[in-house]
Protein backbone atom coordinates (compact mmCIF):
# COMPACT_ATOMS: atom_id res chain seq x y z
CA UNK A 1 0.00 0.00 0.00
CA UNK A 2 1.35 3.35 -0.98
CA UNK A 3 -1.29 5.59 -1.90
CA UNK A 4 -4.19 6.56 0.54
CA UNK A 5 -6.87 9.06 -0.01
CA UNK A 6 -8.69 10.24 2.65
CA UNK A 7 -12.01 12.24 1.53
CA UNK A 8 -12.77 14.38 4.44
CA UNK A 9 -10.80 17.26 6.25
CA UNK A 10 -12.59 17.49 9.43
CA UNK A 11 -12.03 15.74 12.66
CA UNK A 12 -12.19 12.03 10.83
CA UNK A 13 -10.03 12.77 8.22
CA UNK A 14 -7.48 14.48 10.20
CA UNK A 15 -7.20 11.67 12.91
CA UNK A 16 -7.36 9.58 9.99
CA UNK A 17 -4.15 10.87 8.40
CA UNK A 18 -2.19 11.65 11.64
CA UNK A 19 -2.60 8.10 12.62
CA UNK A 20 -1.24 6.69 9.52
CA UNK A 21 2.06 8.72 9.96
CA UNK A 22 2.11 8.08 13.72
CA UNK A 23 1.64 4.38 12.70
CA UNK A 24 4.74 4.50 10.38
CA UNK A 25 2.93 4.76 6.54
CA UNK A 26 5.20 6.48 4.56
CA UNK A 27 3.68 6.47 1.26
CA UNK A 28 1.20 9.35 -0.02
CA UNK A 29 -1.68 10.34 2.10
CA UNK A 30 -4.09 12.87 0.13
CA UNK A 31 -6.42 14.38 1.87
CA UNK A 32 -9.18 16.09 0.05
CA UNK A 33 -11.90 18.82 1.62
CA UNK A 34 -14.87 20.26 0.22
CA UNK A 35 -14.31 23.95 2.02
CA UNK A 36 -11.48 25.92 1.74
CA UNK A 37 -10.54 26.41 5.49
CA UNK A 38 -7.93 24.11 7.13
CA UNK A 39 -9.17 21.42 9.35
CA UNK A 40 -11.53 23.19 12.35
CA UNK A 41 -13.26 22.28 15.05
CA UNK A 42 -17.41 22.62 14.53
CA UNK A 43 -18.41 22.14 18.08
CA UNK A 44 -17.85 25.36 19.29
CA UNK A 45 -19.59 26.82 16.22
CA UNK A 46 -23.09 27.09 18.47
CA UNK A 47 -21.53 27.90 21.54
CA UNK A 48 -18.10 30.34 21.42
CA UNK A 49 -18.28 31.43 17.65
CA UNK A 50 -22.07 32.06 17.94
CA UNK A 51 -21.77 34.10 20.98
CA UNK A 52 -18.64 35.98 20.04
CA UNK A 53 -16.95 34.46 22.47
CA UNK A 54 -13.73 33.33 20.25
CA UNK A 55 -12.77 34.40 17.15
CA UNK A 56 -12.78 31.80 13.75
CA UNK A 57 -9.00 31.84 14.37
CA UNK A 58 -9.57 29.78 17.67
CA UNK A 59 -11.12 26.90 15.68
CA UNK A 60 -8.15 25.27 14.07
CA UNK A 61 -7.26 22.07 14.33
CA UNK A 62 -3.56 21.80 13.79
CA UNK A 63 -1.22 24.65 13.41
CA UNK A 64 0.49 25.32 9.77
CA UNK A 65 3.74 23.51 11.30
CA UNK A 66 1.84 20.78 12.39
CA UNK A 67 -0.12 20.14 8.83
CA UNK A 68 3.31 20.72 7.03
CA UNK A 69 4.89 18.10 9.44
CA UNK A 70 2.49 15.47 8.12
CA UNK A 71 3.70 15.70 4.67
CA UNK A 72 -0.18 15.35 2.75
CA UNK A 73 -1.14 16.32 -0.49
CA UNK A 74 -3.74 18.37 1.09
CA UNK A 75 -6.54 19.67 -1.15
CA UNK A 76 -8.51 22.35 -0.03
CA UNK A 77 -11.80 23.29 -1.84
CA UNK A 78 -12.04 19.86 -3.90
CA UNK A 79 -15.48 18.08 -3.82
CA UNK A 80 -15.77 13.92 -4.41
CA UNK A 81 -18.20 13.49 -7.14
CA UNK A 82 -17.45 10.18 -7.78
CA UNK A 83 -16.17 6.28 -6.55
CA UNK A 84 -15.01 3.77 -9.06
CA UNK A 85 -14.04 0.97 -6.44
CA UNK A 86 -12.82 -1.17 -9.57
CA UNK A 87 -10.45 1.19 -10.99
CA UNK A 88 -9.82 2.37 -6.95
CA UNK A 89 -9.87 5.81 -7.93
CA UNK A 90 -11.88 8.58 -6.13
CA UNK A 91 -13.55 11.36 -8.97
CA UNK A 92 -13.29 15.27 -7.84
CA UNK A 93 -15.57 18.14 -9.09
CA UNK A 94 -12.46 19.30 -11.54
CA UNK A 95 -11.99 15.96 -12.95
CA UNK A 96 -9.57 14.81 -11.45
CA UNK A 97 -8.48 10.63 -10.71
CA UNK A 98 -7.06 10.07 -7.59
CA UNK A 99 -6.04 6.56 -7.31
CA UNK A 100 -5.34 4.91 -4.21
CA UNK A 101 -4.90 1.33 -2.62
CA UNK A 102 -6.69 2.54 0.46
CA UNK A 103 -9.63 4.81 0.84
CA UNK A 104 -10.87 6.73 3.90
CA UNK A 105 -14.17 8.00 3.77
CA UNK A 106 -14.97 11.04 5.89
CA UNK A 107 -17.12 13.76 4.09
CA UNK A 108 -19.31 13.99 6.98
CA UNK A 109 -22.82 15.25 6.74
CA UNK A 110 -25.02 18.31 5.84
CA UNK A 111 -27.55 20.21 7.27
CA UNK A 112 -31.45 19.25 6.20
CA UNK A 113 -33.00 22.21 4.85
CA UNK A 114 -36.99 23.23 4.32
CA UNK A 115 -38.12 24.33 1.06
CA UNK A 116 -38.32 28.60 1.17
CA UNK A 117 -35.82 31.08 1.04
CA UNK A 118 -34.24 33.11 3.71
CA UNK A 119 -33.26 30.54 6.74
CA UNK A 120 -30.28 29.37 8.13
CA UNK A 121 -28.74 26.61 8.54
CA UNK A 122 -25.83 25.65 11.04
CA UNK A 123 -22.39 23.51 10.06
CA UNK A 124 -19.85 25.41 8.92
CA UNK A 125 -17.75 28.34 10.25
CA UNK A 126 -19.33 30.45 7.54
CA UNK A 127 -22.62 29.61 8.35
CA UNK A 128 -22.38 30.61 11.97
CA UNK A 129 -20.49 34.15 11.31
CA UNK A 130 -23.66 34.56 8.84
CA UNK A 131 -25.78 34.04 11.59
CA UNK A 132 -24.05 35.93 14.42
CA UNK A 133 -24.08 39.05 12.70
CA UNK A 134 -28.04 38.48 11.81
CA UNK A 135 -28.21 38.16 16.05
CA UNK A 136 -28.84 41.34 18.38
CA UNK A 137 -30.55 42.64 21.29
CA UNK A 138 -34.31 42.23 20.26
CA UNK A 139 -33.86 40.35 17.22
CA UNK A 140 -36.60 37.61 16.67
CA UNK A 141 -35.25 34.58 16.03
CA UNK A 142 -37.34 31.61 14.93
CA UNK A 143 -35.16 28.06 15.64
CA UNK A 144 -36.77 25.05 13.68
CA UNK A 145 -35.71 22.40 15.81
CA UNK A 146 -35.08 21.90 19.20
CA UNK A 147 -32.86 19.16 19.03
CA UNK A 148 -29.13 19.98 21.17
CA UNK A 149 -28.10 21.96 18.22
CA UNK A 150 -31.68 24.45 18.25
CA UNK A 151 -31.37 23.97 22.02
CA UNK A 152 -27.55 25.42 22.30
CA UNK A 153 -28.33 28.17 19.94
CA UNK A 154 -31.49 29.38 21.69
CA UNK A 155 -29.58 29.77 24.73
CA UNK A 156 -26.50 31.53 23.08
CA UNK A 157 -29.21 33.79 20.99
CA UNK A 158 -30.95 34.42 24.87
CA UNK A 159 -27.72 35.54 26.28
CA UNK A 160 -27.29 38.29 23.33
CA UNK A 161 -30.97 39.25 24.24
CA UNK A 162 -32.95 37.76 21.31
CA UNK A 163 -36.29 36.96 21.32
CA UNK A 164 -36.25 33.02 21.10
CA UNK A 165 -39.00 31.09 19.76
CA UNK A 166 -38.17 27.91 19.80
CA UNK A 167 -40.51 25.23 17.43
CA UNK A 168 -40.50 21.18 17.62
CA UNK A 169 -42.54 18.57 16.07
CA UNK A 170 -42.52 15.95 19.11
CA UNK A 171 -44.59 16.64 22.50
CA UNK A 172 -40.99 16.67 24.42
CA UNK A 173 -37.52 17.72 22.94
CA UNK A 174 -34.62 15.46 22.72
CA UNK A 175 -37.13 12.84 24.51
CA UNK A 176 -35.66 10.17 21.67
CA UNK A 177 -32.44 10.86 22.81
CA UNK A 178 -31.77 10.89 26.29
CA UNK A 179 -35.20 10.15 27.65
CA UNK A 180 -38.37 12.08 28.38
CA UNK A 181 -37.77 13.28 31.86
CA UNK A 182 -34.82 14.61 30.74
CA UNK A 183 -36.16 16.54 28.08
CA UNK A 184 -39.65 17.93 29.96
CA UNK A 185 -36.20 19.15 32.55
CA UNK A 186 -34.55 20.84 29.74
CA UNK A 187 -37.63 22.27 28.14
CA UNK A 188 -38.22 23.88 31.66
CA UNK A 189 -34.81 25.43 31.41
CA UNK A 190 -35.27 27.10 28.27
CA UNK A 191 -39.22 28.38 29.30
CA UNK A 192 -37.44 30.00 32.40
CA UNK A 193 -34.95 31.74 30.64
CA UNK A 194 -37.82 33.40 28.60
CA UNK A 195 -38.10 31.00 25.03
CA UNK A 196 -41.35 30.17 23.80
CA UNK A 197 -40.84 26.99 23.42
CA UNK A 198 -43.28 25.15 21.03
CA UNK A 199 -43.84 21.45 20.74
CA UNK A 200 -45.85 19.31 18.58
CA UNK A 201 -45.54 21.98 15.90
CA UNK A 202 -44.29 20.93 12.53
CA UNK A 203 -42.83 23.78 10.19
CA UNK A 204 -42.59 22.34 6.78
CA UNK A 205 -41.36 25.15 4.84
CA UNK A 206 -39.80 28.59 6.01
CA UNK A 207 -43.00 30.31 4.27
CA UNK A 208 -45.10 28.57 7.01
CA UNK A 209 -47.04 31.37 8.96
CA UNK A 210 -45.70 30.52 12.46
CA UNK A 211 -42.67 31.94 11.00
CA UNK A 212 -44.18 35.13 9.96
CA UNK A 213 -43.26 36.89 13.07
CA UNK A 214 -39.33 36.38 13.17
CA UNK A 215 -36.74 38.11 11.83
CA UNK A 216 -34.10 35.14 11.39
CA UNK A 217 -35.14 31.69 11.13
CA UNK A 218 -32.81 28.52 12.03
CA UNK A 219 -33.33 25.30 10.53
CA UNK A 220 -32.06 23.29 12.73
CA UNK A 221 -33.94 19.20 11.92
CA UNK A 222 -30.75 17.14 11.21
CA UNK A 223 -28.35 16.39 9.13
CA UNK A 224 -27.75 13.88 5.81
CA UNK A 225 -24.59 11.91 5.37
CA UNK A 226 -22.72 13.30 2.23
CA UNK A 227 -23.25 10.07 0.55
CA UNK A 228 -24.18 10.50 -3.05
CA UNK A 229 -20.65 10.40 -4.42
CA UNK A 230 -20.40 6.38 -3.19
CA UNK A 231 -21.67 4.90 -6.02
CA UNK A 232 -20.72 0.48 -5.93
CA UNK A 233 -20.91 0.89 -1.99
CA UNK A 234 -24.25 -0.11 0.68
CA UNK A 235 -25.60 3.33 1.78
CA UNK A 236 -28.08 3.34 4.34
CA UNK A 237 -27.95 6.89 6.27
CA UNK A 238 -24.54 6.74 6.15
CA UNK A 239 -22.07 4.36 4.73
CA UNK A 240 -22.65 1.04 5.63
CA UNK A 241 -19.83 -0.63 7.20
CA UNK A 242 -18.60 -3.74 9.62
CA UNK A 243 -17.25 -3.73 13.11
CA UNK A 244 -13.95 -2.73 11.85
CA UNK A 245 -15.35 0.17 10.36
CA UNK A 246 -14.81 -1.13 6.76
CA UNK A 247 -17.08 -0.65 4.08
CA UNK A 248 -15.77 -2.77 1.40
CA UNK A 249 -12.14 -4.03 0.46
CA UNK A 250 -9.15 -1.32 1.60
CA UNK A 251 -12.11 1.25 2.31
CA UNK A 252 -12.83 2.07 5.36
CA UNK A 253 -15.51 4.92 6.64
CA UNK A 254 -15.13 7.32 9.81
CA UNK A 255 -17.34 10.01 11.82
CA UNK A 256 -20.47 11.36 11.14
CA UNK A 257 -21.05 9.63 7.74
CA UNK A 258 -20.22 6.06 8.55
CA UNK A 259 -22.88 3.59 9.72
CA UNK A 260 -21.15 0.72 11.40
CA UNK A 261 -21.78 -2.17 13.69
CA UNK A 262 -20.76 -1.58 17.57
CA UNK A 263 -20.47 -4.76 18.86
CA UNK A 264 -20.07 -3.47 22.45
CA UNK A 265 -24.02 -2.87 22.00
CA UNK A 266 -25.05 -4.91 19.24
CA UNK A 267 -26.55 -2.53 17.17
CA UNK A 268 -25.89 -0.78 13.73
CA UNK A 269 -24.92 3.27 15.11
CA UNK A 270 -23.88 6.63 13.26
CA UNK A 271 -22.57 8.72 16.02
CA UNK A 272 -22.27 12.37 15.40
CA UNK A 273 -20.35 13.56 18.24
CA UNK A 274 -17.20 15.45 17.73
CA UNK A 275 -15.17 12.64 19.78
CA UNK A 276 -16.27 9.64 17.89
CA UNK A 277 -14.93 11.71 15.09
CA UNK A 278 -11.56 11.42 16.21
CA UNK A 279 -11.58 7.65 17.43
CA UNK A 280 -13.14 6.33 14.58
CA UNK A 281 -10.90 8.09 12.31
CA UNK A 282 -8.49 6.53 14.45
CA UNK A 283 -9.49 3.47 14.26
CA UNK A 284 -10.25 3.27 10.41
CA UNK A 285 -6.71 4.22 9.80
CA UNK A 286 -5.41 1.61 11.91
CA UNK A 287 -7.66 -1.14 10.35
CA UNK A 288 -6.55 -0.38 7.26
CA UNK A 289 -3.02 -0.15 7.56
CA UNK A 290 -2.69 -3.63 9.63
CA UNK A 291 -5.49 -5.98 7.87
CA UNK A 292 -4.23 -8.70 9.57
CA UNK A 293 -4.27 -7.31 13.10
CA UNK A 294 -7.77 -5.78 12.82
CA UNK A 295 -9.72 -5.03 15.76
CA UNK A 296 -13.31 -4.26 16.30
CA UNK A 297 -14.47 -0.63 17.12
CA UNK A 298 -16.45 -1.07 20.01
CA UNK A 299 -16.56 2.43 21.82
CA UNK A 300 -18.72 4.15 24.85
CA UNK A 301 -19.62 7.09 22.97
CA UNK A 302 -20.25 10.74 24.37
CA UNK A 303 -21.01 13.64 24.22
CA UNK A 304 -21.64 16.87 25.88
CA UNK A 305 -23.93 19.94 25.73
CA UNK A 306 -23.89 23.53 26.90
CA UNK A 307 -27.13 25.26 27.72
CA UNK A 308 -27.46 28.40 29.65
CA UNK A 309 -25.22 27.32 33.08
CA UNK A 310 -25.71 23.57 32.26
CA UNK A 311 -23.14 21.43 31.33
CA UNK A 312 -24.84 17.89 30.26
CA UNK A 313 -22.52 15.12 29.71
CA UNK A 314 -23.33 11.66 28.79
CA UNK A 315 -21.54 8.08 27.95
CA UNK A 316 -23.24 5.56 25.94
CA UNK A 317 -26.03 4.69 23.40
CA UNK A 318 -29.06 6.01 25.08
CA UNK A 319 -31.39 5.48 22.28
CA UNK A 320 -33.79 2.81 22.85
CA UNK A 321 -33.53 2.78 26.04
CA UNK A 322 -36.46 0.73 27.94
CA UNK A 323 -35.84 1.72 32.10
CA UNK A 324 -34.50 5.18 33.23
CA UNK A 325 -33.51 6.26 37.04
CA UNK A 326 -31.96 9.26 38.57
CA UNK A 327 -28.94 7.68 40.51
CA UNK A 328 -27.47 10.74 41.90
CA UNK A 329 -29.17 14.30 42.85
CA UNK A 330 -32.05 15.55 41.89
CA UNK A 331 -33.88 16.53 38.76
CA UNK A 332 -35.60 19.51 40.63
CA UNK A 333 -32.67 20.77 41.43
CA UNK A 334 -30.74 20.60 38.26
CA UNK A 335 -28.09 18.47 39.43
CA UNK A 336 -28.26 14.66 38.58
CA UNK A 337 -27.09 11.44 37.52
CA UNK A 338 -29.51 9.43 35.32
CA UNK A 339 -28.70 5.76 34.27
CA UNK A 340 -30.52 4.49 30.93
CA UNK A 341 -30.97 0.43 31.01
CA UNK A 342 -32.43 -1.51 28.21
CA UNK A 343 -33.33 -5.44 28.76
CA UNK A 344 -31.59 -4.90 32.58
CA UNK A 345 -28.36 -3.88 30.84
CA UNK A 346 -26.77 -0.42 31.46
CA UNK A 347 -26.54 0.92 28.71
CA UNK A 348 -25.88 4.70 29.11
CA UNK A 349 -25.24 7.76 31.77
CA UNK A 350 -26.02 11.35 31.41
CA UNK A 351 -24.67 13.77 34.15
CA UNK A 352 -26.16 17.88 34.35
CA UNK A 353 -24.16 19.78 36.53
CA UNK A 354 -22.34 16.85 38.13
CA UNK A 355 -18.19 16.82 38.16
CA UNK A 356 -16.70 14.82 36.16
CA UNK A 357 -15.60 12.68 38.95
CA UNK A 358 -19.24 11.41 39.21
CA UNK A 359 -19.54 9.99 35.71
CA UNK A 360 -16.74 8.36 34.73
CA UNK A 361 -16.76 5.31 36.60
CA UNK A 362 -19.81 4.87 35.06
CA UNK A 363 -18.58 4.51 31.54
CA UNK A 364 -16.49 2.10 32.78
CA UNK A 365 -19.20 -0.33 33.45
CA UNK A 366 -20.65 0.38 29.93
CA UNK A 367 -17.61 -0.79 28.50
CA UNK A 368 -17.59 -4.25 30.77
CA UNK A 369 -21.44 -4.91 29.44
CA UNK A 370 -23.07 -2.91 31.87
CA UNK A 371 -22.61 -5.75 34.34
CA UNK A 372 -20.34 -5.04 37.02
Amino acid sequence: MRRVVVVGASAAGLAAAETLRREGFDGSVTVVGEEIDAPYDRPPLSKQILSSAWGAERLALRTLEQLTALRLDLRLGAKAVGLDTSARAVRLADGTDLEYDGLIIATGVRPRRLPGTGGHVLRTVNDALHLRESLRPGTRLAIVGAGFLGAECAAVARGLGCEVTLIEPAPVPLAHAVGEPVGRFLSSVHRSHGVDLRTGLAVTSLDDPVLAGADVVLVAIGSQPNTEWLTGLPVADGVVCDEFCAAAPDVYAAGDVARWHNPLFGVDMRIEHRTNAAEQGLAAARNLLFPAARKPFAPVPYFWSDQYDLKIHAYGYLRGHDAFSVAEGSIEEGRFLAAYHREGRLVGALAVNMPPKAIRPWRQVIALGGTS
